[in-house]
């Protein structure tokens, strides 16, 4: 069964085509948390929010949040917050700050749920009351060609601390998807809402099929009343003690895994066997610690290409875990050279023989290939992320070649 295939079913199993729409909210429906903190953040970490600005912005929320200020008043004192401020430069910062905060606040469910309402050939649509500096960079990662949003008013390529009517907000978000479906023949009785909070009930309300998704206390009491079915993502957010135990836990059994591993390597005289029960224990105990069930597809092809250069895409420290699950005995790792001053894991990297890169001396990364090689050579597998990074979305980027010249000077296949 695919994953997230109960949550997609009325998707897959519904109407299709373009007259079918899509509409989704951004801050706790897409992505957990709120996206503005994260550019709050960035701003008094550069410096260019004050104790005062920061005073005025908490106050500002509270009010609102309160009541006495309207959502108008709120984008009103943004707006005036980045007056005189580039839009290249407002670009470029959203989207560093994407890159390293809000690709990895975005649900999986809600991945699963924009690629459902794609393969049917929906007409998808981000409603937001976000500016777009916030939110075009999560509808570029998640494929939502339509963005409607809160707009500031940009003069000369400057913002000049206005923003612009409506604002994007309540019924203004009616307003904008009535707007897109005439435009783009939507027929709202067939079309879906994806929304957390009550305050979105105007456009809960025209479409046929609302669905609220994290919703808050007024808008669940809501939902219940009404009876429309209400979904819950636990897959992002702030992890919970037992969470983060747990995961502590997985990482921390590298050093009795090795230790274990000691055993039969002097038993054996074998730094190899010491490896190979070191990697095969911990990838056992670690995902067992973690709570990861894996399921594969193609299990055989770990098996039935060594020695083979393996390519993965590097998303978390789990990765690590995860490939000595799979790959269980005789490979080495390819890993940046910082990681060898990890004071956890960079003994035991060594240990296993782990060939260390220099990303930013390339004679140097070069050379360094050279024992990767010789490894392939003498019949150990490599494992090797060859974009070079961790990657903050599921989305590959561009390939590093050292993988394929290690495989080419081993005379190996590479197995993704």
């Amino acid at each position: 069964m695919a994953l997230h295939a109960d949550l997609t079913r009325e998707i897959d199993e519904g109407p299709a085509g373009p007259a079918v729409g899509a509409f989704f909210d951004v801050d706790g429906t897409l992505i957990a948390g709120f996206s503005a903190v994260a550019f709050l953040r960035d701003r008094l970490a550069s410096g260019r929010m004050g104790a005062r600005d920061l005073v005025d912005a908490l106050l500002s929320t509270a009010r609102f949040r309160l009541g006495r200020l309207g959502f108008s008043g709120l984008i009103a004192a943004t707006a005036a917050w980045l007056r005189d401020v580039p839009e290249q430069e407002l670009e470029e910062l959203s989207e560093r700050i994407f890159a390293r905060a809000l690709a990895t606040a975005i649900y999986p469910e809600s991945r699963a749920l924009v690629q459902a309402h794609r393969r049917r050939g929906h007409t998808l649509a981000v409603v937001s009351s976000a500016t777009r500096y916030q939110i075009e960079p999560i509808a570029r990662e998640l494929g939502i060609p339509n963005v409607l949003c809160t707009r500031l008013e940009v003069q000369n390529g400057r913002l000049t601390g206005r923003h612009l009517w409506p604002t994007v907000y309540g019924g203004g978000k009616a307003m904008a998807a009535r707007e897109l479906a005439r435009a783009q023949g939507i027929d709202l009785a067939q079309s879906y809402f994806y929304t957390d909070s009550h305050e979105d009930l105007p456009l809960l309300e025209i479409v046929g099929r609302p669905r609220p998704t994290n919703p808050n206390r007024r808008l669940a009491a809501v939902a219940a009343l009404r009876g429309w079915p209400a979904r819950r993502f636990t897959t992002r957010g702030t992890p919970g003690l037992v969470d983060v135990v747990r995961s502590s836990l997985a990482l921390a059994s590298i050093v009795p895994s090795f230790a274990l591993g000691a055993v039969p390597g002097v038993l054996n005289w074998s730094r190899r066997d010491m490896v190979n029960l070191a990697i095969t224990t911990w990838g056992e105990v670690g995902t067992a610690l973690a709570g990861v069930h894996l399921q594969v597809h193609g299990e055989e092809h770990l098996w039935s290409h060594r020695p083979a250069v393996f390519v993965f895409n590097h998303q978390s420290a789990i990765d690590m875990l995860l490939l000595c699950k799979l790959l269980r005995r005789d490979f080495v790792g390819v890993a940046k050279q910082e990681a060898r001053r990890n004071p956890l894991f960079g003994p035991a990297f060594a240990l296993a023989g782990t060939v260390f890169i220099d990303r930013f001396d390339r004679q140097r990364a070069i050379a360094a290939l050279r024992p990767a090689i010789a490894a392939l050579k003498a019949g150990m597998s490599l494992v090797i992320a060859p974009e070079g990074t961790r990657s903050p979305t599921p989305r590959l980027g561009p390939f590093k070649k050292g993988a394929f010249h290690m495989a080419m000077g081993g005379g190996v296949p590479i197995v993704p």
